[in-house]
């Protein structure tokens, strides 16, 4: 049987959009894939002329594929089954509500709106308009996190207690112009919307979605920021987030997350470090795309005590972008409006998160930049 072809128009044509499109390009076959496949048929830029150099570089010269100077003319493009969006946080919610309301499934970059209630007149939007919506927090498809979310839950490792993550990256803040996406606040500035989804899907994973914690939210949230004077956006943030044991929801789970990012500090490895009862998973950098990481099993009755290693490593084709759009094809093609991996729920509670880390830290948005309050 022919595999199923989901057709992708592509809005903006950034970095991030041209790793996304290099992998879309992969043969699923490299990693295993055969019932879905992907096509791109349109590309949307700020001018045809900046679409048609994005063609030509990363979409291979295809003939076939459009070149659009307006977002809009992708939305309308009847040979577009898909709207993968990469444009700059702030402009997320009107992108993709936009492609919602054309009819078009949307996959749309992290995070996917400013704030949970975006993401909820989303979400509402997209069952209207009975359309696929889903964020595109690709580390929750790959390979490597499906393992290491066995592992974690099969018992041998007992329960979680403490997860640590980091991801930072060094943008040399201090010669960057003030309108640099990481600087300004107009485009949702900041180490925590742009770095803070990394450490946060590791909470996710191993705590959230285990299953002594009956997908119960977190007790609690602390969190401080420390706001560069550069722009007033974060350029340093800490948060915990607490998971305690709830007898409404029969959570049993008794975690914490300590995570972490910065814009002015590089990634470390591990990255991730997941402690459990009776032994630790290790994660090596980088934490938005592992391709490696070390299982510790402890000795009976003795706490830290290394009786085996378990070291797993990952090799495919391309830097595992496709993962996520293989999701959003068997979605599609099975009719469901939301991914059961990555649904609706975890990225509300990703934004929820957020929110209250951003309220503690004392960090607002511009007036008017969140459409919705």
């Amino acid at each position: 049987m022919a595999p199923f072809t989901l057709r992708w128009g592509i809005i903006s044509t950034g970095w991030i959009a041209e790793r996304v499109v290099s992998d879309l390009l992969v043969d699923p076959a490299t990693r295993d894939t055969h019932d879905v496949a992907h096509k791109i048929t349109a590309v949307g830029s700020r001018s045809v002329a900046k679409a048609q150099k994005f063609i030509d570089e990363f979409v291979k010269g295809d003939k076939s594929v459009k070149a659009y100077g307006t977002y809009d003319e992708v939305y309308a493009d009847k040979d577009v089954d898909a709207i993968y969006i990469g444009t700059p946080h702030t402009y997320h919610y009107t992108n993709a509500l936009d492609a919602i309301k054309a009819k078009k499934h949307v996959l749309c970059e992290k995070p996917v709106t400013c704030n949970a209630a975006e993401l909820r007149a989303l979400i509402a939007a997209a069952k209207e308009h009975g359309v696929f919506l889903m964020e595109a927090l690709w580390t929750r498809f790959q390979p490597l996190t499906k393992e290491i979310k066995r592992i974690g839950e099969e018992g041998t490792l007992g329960a979680p207690v403490v997860v640590h993550a980091d991801f930072s990256n060094d943008f040399g803040i201090e010669n960057l112009p003030k309108t640099h996406r990481m600087l300004d606040p107009n485009l949702g500035g900041g180490a925590l919307l742009d770095l803070g989804p990394y450490p946060l899907i590791w909470t996710i994973v191993a705590l959230y979605e285990h299953p002594t914690n009956k997908a119960t939210k977190p007790s609690n949230i602390t969190a401080t920021m420390y706001k560069t004077p550069i722009t007033g956006v974060d350029c340093n943030t800490s948060y915990t987030v607490t998971f305690a044991p709830n007898s409404s929801t029969g959570s049993t789970l008794a975690a914490q997350a300590v995570l972490s990012c910065s814009m002015n500090v590089t990634s470390h490895s591990p990255g991730v470090t997941i402690r459990y009862q009776r032994g630790t998973i290790i994660i090596d950098a980088p934490v938005p795309c592992p391709r490696r990481f070390t299982v510790q099993y402890f000795k009976a009755g003795q706490p830290g005590v290394i009786e085996r290693e378990e070291i797993r490593k990952f090799e495919y084709v391309g830097d595992g972008w496709h993962f996520q759009a293989d999701e959003v094809a068997r979605c599609v093609r099975d009719g469901k409006l939301e991914s059961e991996l990555w649904s609706h729920t975890k990225s509300l509670l990703e934004m929820e998160i957020f929110d209250e880390v951003r309220r503690q830290g004392g960090y607002k948005l511009p007036p008017g930049i969140e459409k919705v309050l």
